[in-house]
């Protein structure tokens, strides 16, 4: 009997995975010794859709393996062959995709891409809820803090604080009701470690948070999910409700006293409810704006009674903590950064996907040993971390070891997990602009600072990238940077100024470009660069002039074309379609 197990996750749904399982029940409908099953991204999301072949003990991973390569599969299969130009993973094989795994210590995604996300059965074949069922029988929620605090685990989902500590707090809190929540409310461009956790594996975030309530005492949890994650959500719902089908949540836990009861609510979308306090006031019904502090959740928090809130990494980590030990999670990492980070490659790297690694390991060994670079070799210019309100940490920073303090020292923030990576053709100052888009965009307009002080300088960057950049203006964005950081109330606002006050201090020459030349060194900023056919290269093959929207782009067959710049766009369909690279960008 095969096995066949497909990466069924949102991003191998947007490769075509959902064909790819279409056909596979087609051509096996009928045939003997094949089963199939569905399973989350093993992280190798470059690759999809995957399929992992699993006979006699021993799996093969096939890649890029679309509906119209299923046929020629299973034919293979059948005839118990393996078409080795597209396996991309196997223990007695050496495959060009070795690497990607190479460098990796897989605890929070050890079970991603293994088991059925929607099947218990295989959570506990995996020994899932054992950690559970040993805090329940063999100890106290002291004993369960102190175990976490010597792990060293520290929140994931940006700020970096004991998770242990966390929970002493809303232990200590003179309430006999209190309340758990699960941050799954992940917002930034490019990241989705939270919504691939869900997706593969949701019983390991429900083991997590449940221990955690018994730590601190809790009765009700809560996990709180963009709605834009409809996958998962469905996923956590199975997930709950098997749960609590085995017991393992629900009233009398495992035989004991302790109860806990979860609650499923989806967000709209706001990426302020990422913060904590704006996640609760969501909760309650509320529109989502944060609130002063203190007093903190741990006192006050989910009306009113002492709350304890981490996002969906923190989770994750605690069954393997208590089931290993706090000494075994905390001989990864460095002295401060403790245990290992899942991170989402995006951008212009080579290989994007999720990936798990030990804290301190470098930039430069994501970038070149697991990413393999960037696309088309070009150079890499810098690595946006912590989402639209992370810096931008510049190439020759590279080898900074990602740890909260060495990232913080750079001027970004580790954040939930985003490395958005870009080329040498990225305008900093237009990356400046689109995050800072993004945050006046979501900002929740509670702070005056947030609310004009961001909308304020994505007018001046706007104004630059236009090419009417005034020579204060650097000073300016620097001004009102400090200034929001200092005035604002959350997150969202303390950081949203990092994308243009890193820019600025690793680019300024970029700005000043913009400024005083009114050129933009990466030829991107449409106002501040010119389309021109080189007389030596054009052939008259007619090609710009056919796709020019506006006709800017003349000239009569197998003669010499111009580009009136009075027309231009800038739009660049011309210099695409271009054959000869007769078309200059200046």
């Amino acid at each position: 009997m095969k096995t066949l197990r497909i990466g069924y996750n949102s991003c191998g749904i947007a490769a075509g995975a959902e064909e790819t399982l279409a056909k596979l029940n087609d051509v096996i409908a009928e045939k003997p010794g094949f089963r199939l099953v569905k399973t989350g991204c093993n992280g190798m999301c470059y690759c999809e859709p995957i399929i992992d072949v699993i006979e006699d003990g021993v799996t093969y991973t096939y890649g890029n393996l679309t509906a119209d390569k299923v046929e020629k599969f299973i034919d293979a299969m059948e005839k118990g062959m393996h078409i080795k130009e597209w396996v991309i993973k196997h223990p007695a094989i050496s495959t060009d995709h070795d690497s990607y795994n190479a460098g990796q210590v897989k605890l929070v995604t050890r079970n991603i891409g293994v088991i059925d996300p929607e099947n218990i059965g295989d959570y506990l074949a995996a020994g899932g809820y054992k950690a559970l069922e040993k805090v329940i029988r063999t100890m106290s929620p002291q004993q369960v803090i102190d175990e976490i605090k010597a792990s060293g685990l520290r929140g994931r989902g940006g700020a970096g604080f004991s998770c242990g500590m966390k929970w002493q707090f809303a232990k200590d809190a003179p309430d006999d009701e209190k309340y758990m929540i699960c941050n799954g409310d992940e917002g930034d461009p490019g990241a989705f470690m939270d919504r691939s956790t869900l997706e593969g594996n949701p019983h390991s975030v429900i083991e997590g948070l449940a221990i955690g309530a018994y730590a601190v005492g809790a009765r009700e949890g809560f996990f709180y999910v963009r709605a834009e994650y409809p996958l998962a959500v469905k996923r956590l719902r199975i997930a709950i409700e098997q749960a609590s089908a085995r017991g393992f949540i629900g009233q009398n836990i495992l035989g004991s006293n302790f109860s806990l009861h979860l609650h499923l609510v989806e967000g709209a979308g706001a990426f302020v409810c990422g913060e904590e306090t704006a996640l609760i006031s969501s909760i309650e019904g509320k529109r989502g704006m944060p609130r002063t502090r203190p007093p903190y959740p741990a006192i006050s928090g989910l009306w009113g009674k002492p709350t304890n809130n981490n996002n969906v990494e923190t989770y994750a980590n605690v069954p393997w903590i208590i089931q290993n030990g706090a000494e075994a999670f905390a001989k990864y990492g460095t002295k401060t950064s403790k245990g290992t980070k899942v991170f989402a490659l995006a951008g212009k790297i080579k290989r994007g996907g999720m990936i798990e690694v030990p804290m301190g390991t470098t930039i430069n060994e994501i970038l070149t040993n697991i990413g393999m670079g960037i696309q088309n070799d070009r150079a890499c210019k810098a690595v946006q971390m912590g989402g639209p309100s992370g810096g931008c940490i510049p190439f020759h920073l590279f080898d900074t070891p990602i740890d909260y303090e060495s990232i913080t020292a750079t001027g970004a923030i580790m954040g939930s997990g985003g490395m958005v990576f870009m080329d040498e053709d990225t305008c900093m100052v237009d990356i400046a602009r689109y995050f800072l888009s993004f945050t006046v965009d979501e900002s929740c307009g509670k702070c005056t600072f947030c609310r004009i002080g961001t909308k304020k300088m994505l007018e001046i960057l706007e104004r630059i990238t236009k090419g009417r950049g005034r020579e204060e203006d650097i000073e300016e964005l620097q001004r009102l940077g400090q200034a929001i950081i200092k005035g604002s109330l959350c997150g969202l606002g303390q950081t949203a100024p990092n994308p243009v006050l890193t820019t600025i201090r690793y680019f300024k020459h970029e700005y000043e470009a913009h400024i005083k030349d009114h050129k933009c060194p990466a030829k991107k900023c449409r106002a501040l660069i010119t389309y021109r056919i080189l007389p030596d290269k054009c052939t008259g093959c007619t090609l710009c002039a056919k796709i020019c929207p506006v006709g800017a782009a003349q000239g009569e067959r197998k003669k010499i074309h111009i580009i009136d710049p009075e027309i231009c766009t800038r739009c660049g369909f011309c210099k695409d379609a271009c054959k000869f690279e007769a078309i200059a960008v200046e």
